[in-house]
């Protein structure tokens, strides 16, 4: 995992590439958030989906981070999780720490 960090933080000094990565911050932190919850409860994409109401190959793209979802979707995932979809907004002196 060291390897990884060293590797990634070379690659984020360059500009460029640290705003694409900090413009997709957002997809990437949802994404975290359902794999960690759904790993939590014990749950499967197939699952998880069939809770939701949906397919397993959703959950999978919501999962991969590069998939823009919507609040509706999101709230399903949370209810199927047993949670609450809480959206909140932030400082962005806060976001960068």
């Amino acid at each position: 995992m060291k390897d990884y960090s060293n590797f990634k933080n070379r690659l984020l000094k360059d500009k460029e590439l640290r705003n694409a990565y900090d413009e997709l911050a957002p997809e990437f932190a949802i994404a975290q958030a359902v794999i960690a919850k759904r790993i939590e409860k014990g749950l499967s994409q197939s699952e998880l989906a069939k809770k939701v109401g949906t397919k397993q190959s959703a959950i999978s793209r919501l999962e991969s981070g590069q998939y823009n979802p919507s609040i509706k979707l999101l709230d399903k995932v949370a209810k199927a999780l047993r949670l609450r979809l809480i959206v909140s907004f932030s400082r962005m002196e806060e976001l960068v720490k």
